[in-house]
């Protein structure tokens, strides 16, 4: 179904993560993705999603089979992808052509040559035939009640060699009809300075109403897509997180926020932009990328604070340290906990996890003192709040948070003469009393005292049913002893809502590891509402 937007037609999100973004390396997408991601991109309030080219391959013409019939879209139109009809034949007789109107798309995105080496290399046609395909597609697919946007691939470049040619195919494209005409760096080797230039050269020579597709080769997608906005561009061409060939494009949320945040231009539904955050995470979830923690905007780490320095300033003014309010992006001010820290970190990341320090300053400097010894022994409570949480109460109630006393454990690996190996722990523990003795197997030795340490605890404490180790990581430490190496784990742990880090570090991984799950358990009682043991 076709949306009706809340926006009016004078400015244009247009996303083609789809398409476009489907070409990045590690990235292929099902039907069943497509289909997922177009809802993201709906609900975020983008005003088209290019979603492929129908008639090129199965997939996209299932897709817009189907997204017709099971997306009904609220805020956005979705385009078809094509190419203007061949050399030497007629729009109305190109079979590719006919694809993107039995598509059922209202909209349709036609790549054209503006490069004249590429007509005439790669077209192996004339530059007077280019434009005649030009105008012969445009004007056939409006007569077909069809709204029709132009991407002149390689305008840029095309612009360097022949800034004629270049601008006589955007004037063909808009005097045929198009309704807007898009220009495309698609090498992605432009500056900001050099689009701007550009950019306002042709509207004023063409008079067509202009767009802008960015790749970011020089890393510069965002910066050119801003540029060409400055200069008159009226549709915006992105994608979600930057995805794209080679080293991908401009990226879609942080091309909106600037648009919305720093130019005042409202171009998403009203309150859309507070869900890009949870959009961005969503969509890389589908394309099965892990989230970049450090994206513009939307990262984990966008509005992350370490230095002490900083996080003074914070305590008595967030605003001196942040570019805007994270709400307004729907992300969240976080607070890092290192060896950097000072009283004003641990005071807000305090206030941050619950945990009331009652402007005790011996108590904060306690805990900072604490920080800093731990780090210079290896440990890193950045990335593991749970396993500071830890530190922070037992500094702040005189003794540790203890739901079990541990009195041994044990890991054997066995390597047998067959090829196989067998995996066992045992672990010797207190509990409400009673001793505990419980021995499991795995399919390694962290995962078999993981089991072990389950088998103890689970009838006494059925809450850890639903705990589940969701991630694991090890990294040596050369020479924080000597010559000697240290070994620091980090483990992810999930009860299904929520998920949260600890730490373990000590001369191997074994026990490290077993650090970092007692923390895992301790913290998962702790968040599940258990009274730890007296």
């Amino acid at each position: 179904m076709t949306a009706t937007s809340e926006l009016d037609d004078s400015f244009h999100v247009f996303d083609t993560t789809l398409r476009d973004g489907a070409q990045r390396e590690g990235i292929n997408l099902t039907v069943a993705d497509k289909l997922a991601i177009a809802r993201h991109l709906d609900d975020f309030g983008v005003g088209f999603i290019e979603g492929g080219w129908p008639g090129a391959n199965p997939r996209d013409t299932e897709f817009f089979a189907r997204a017709q019939q099971e997306i009904d879209f609220r805020h956005a139109q979705l385009v078809a992808f094509g190419a203007t009809r061949r050399p030497g034949a007629t729009a109305a007789e190109d079979h590719q052509v006919r694809a993107l109107l039995e598509s059922g798309a209202q909209v349709i995105t036609l790549v054209a040559k503006s490069h004249d080496r590429h007509v005439e290399l790669a077209l192996r046609t004339t530059l007077d035939e280019n434009l005649a395909m030009v105008a012969d597609t445009v004007s056939h697919l409006k007569a077909q009640g069809r709204r029709v946007f132009v991407d002149c691939e390689h305008f840029f470049d095309g612009y360097r060699a022949n800034s004629e040619y270049a601008k006589a195919v955007v004037r063909t494209a808009s005097e045929a009809g198009a309704d807007v005409v898009i220009l495309c760096d698609t090498n992605g080797g432009m500056l900001p300075a050099q689009i701007q230039a550009v950019v306002a050269t042709v509207l004023a020579d063409t008079g067509a109403r202009l767009g802008i597709h960015a790749q970011d080769d020089t890393g510069c997608a965002v910066a050119n897509t801003l540029a060409a906005v400055d200069a008159g561009a009226t549709h915006v061409q992105c994608t979600a997180n930057g995805y794209g060939e080679r080293v991908g494009n401009a990226n879609l949320f942080p091309v909106v926020a600037a648009l919305e945040l720093k130019y005042g231009k409202q171009v998403l539904p009203e309150g859309r932009l507070r869900e890009m955050t949870r959009i961005s995470h969503a969509i890389a979830e589908v394309v099965n990328l892990t989230p970049s923690t450090h994206q513009p905007y939307v990262g984990v780490s966008a509005f992350a604070h370490k230095a002490g320095l900083h996080a003074s300033a914070i305590k008595v003014d967030p605003d001196l340290y942040q570019h805007i309010d994270p709400e307004l992006v729907g992300n969240t001010m976080r607070m890092l906990v290192s060896d950097m820290a000072g009283r004003a970190s641990i005071e807000l990341k305090g206030k941050e996890l619950g945990v009331d320090l009652g402007g005790d300053r011996e108590l904060v400097g306690r805990v900072v003192e604490r920080v800093k010894e731990r780090e210079l022994a290896g440990y890193t409570y950045e990335a593991a709040d749970a396993s500071f949480e830890l530190l922070l109460r037992a500094e702040a109630e005189g003794r540790p948070l203890k739901y079990f006393e541990v009195e041994s454990w044990r890991a054997i690996t066995e390597d047998r003469p067959d090829g196989s190996h067998a995996n066992e722990a045992t672990v010797k523990l207190w509990a409400k009393g009673e001793r505990i003795v419980a021995t499991a197997e795995g399919n390694g030795p962290v995962n078999a005292l993981d089991r072990s340490l389950r088998v103890a605890l689970e009838k006494l404490y059925p809450e850890l049913a639903k705990l589940d180790l969701v991630d694991y990581k090890v990294r040596i430490l050369e020479g924080v002893h000597g010559t000697q190496s240290t070994t620091r784990v980090l483990i992810s742990t999930s009860d299904g809502t929520g998920e949260w880090a600890t730490v373990g570090v000590a001369e191997n991984v074994i026990a490290a590891s077993w650090q970092a799950l007692e923390d895992a358990y301790t913290y998962g009682l702790l968040r599940a509402g258990v009274t730890p043991a007296a």
